[in-house]
């Protein structure tokens, strides 16, 4: 099996610098999916429909030019058949429901400091697979990362823990670290775009076959949203979750994933964090306490301290 990435490979600078810019971009992105969702969910929304309208928006976005991508290489899509299947599943699908599931029994803060406790599965992931042993300065940017989301999420007060959610959110976070060590491989020889389109669609499939049935509560509204003090129509949020918040999130992020590697951007990628509280305070008017944005800096610092513990590249010709 063909690595899925290897983080002492060589990493030329234009590389690292568009690599870098990427994750950003895609953090943001990501970030910017909490306000818009919770703009659909106050104004009746489920959080099922939300998050299938946007996996499938993306989907459709995307399909054209994840099949120009291909530019005719159709083999690859059956060879790889089953990286898609487990991509839409695990990485798109498997991670939201399982996330929307541990908010149902704990607070969204515990969930999402324990879903983004994936950077810890894939450097352990290296570590047994790869024999990629991370180096002390990754152990303490680690820990430096996660008293800083601890922080960010305002958990310094405590908050009550539902065993049934902790499971729930242990399955994000697996499907968080799979979308890390997935988007990685180059070897399979999906360009981003194709792997982004195809699996967005097997999870946007999977998604609402789960609301049909279900296992997800599936209704919406046409009712106008408010964003940034401005009552807007509803599709204004659900162009946003799709274009933005998936489409261009999920590209840039595979893109990136593939420049740095599934451990550096997972670290880069606790970011996305920051982006969800300054987009709150801009679109909801939800200000920051002064402890989050001292988590804020701690979770930078630790991204730093990240890259400084990652071996050199070695010189090539």
């Amino acid at each position: 099996m063909t690595s899925l990435t290897n983080d002492i490979a060589v990493r030329p600078p234009s590389r690292l610098a568009s690599g870098l810019g990427l994750a950003v971009v895609s953090s943001a992105a990501f970030g910017l999916s909490g306000p818009l969702a919770k703009s659909l969910l106050d104004a009746g929304w489920s959080a099922g429909a939300a998050v299938t309208s946007r996996i499938l928006i993306a989907a459709a976005v995307l399909l054209i030019p994840g099949v120009l991508a291909l530019r005719g290489r159709w083999g690859l899509l059956s060879s790889n058949a089953g990286i898609i299947l487990a991509y839409g599943a695990f990485a798109v699908a498997g991670c939201q429901l399982a996330f929307f599931n541990a908010v149902g029994y704990m607070p969204v803060g515990v969930a999402l400091l324990i879903e983004f406790t994936s950077p810890i599965a894939v450097i352990s992931w290296m570590w047994l697979r790869h024999k990629q042993r991370p180096t002390l300065k990754t152990v303490a940017g680690a820990a430096l990362a996660a008293v800083g989301l601890i922080l960010v999420l305002d958990l310094v007060s405590g908050a009550s823990i539902d065993p049934v959610g902790v499971v729930w959110a242990l399955a994000a976070m697996a499907g968080a670290a799979v979308y890390w060590i997935m988007s990685a491989d180059e070897g399979n020889g999906l360009p981003p775009l194709t792997l982004a389109a195809a699996g967005l669609l097997c999870g946007g499939i999977i998604l609402l076959l789960a609301g049909l049935v279900g296992i997800v509560p599936f209704f919406a509204t046409a009712d106008d949203v408010l964003l940034a003090g401005l009552t807007m129509p509803w599709w204004i949020s659900v162009l946003g979750l799709g274009v933005v918040t998936a489409a261009v999130a999920y590209v840039c992020g595979i893109a990136a994933i593939r420049r740095l590697g599934s451990r550096l951007a997972s670290f880069i990628g606790l970011t996305e964090v920051l982006s969800a509280l300054v987009f709150a305070w801009l679109l909801l008017g939800e200000t920051p306490r002064a402890v989050q944005v001292a988590g804020g800096l701690l979770i930078l610092a630790g991204v730093i301290v990240v890259k400084l513990g990652e071996p050199r590249a070695v010189d090539t010709p």
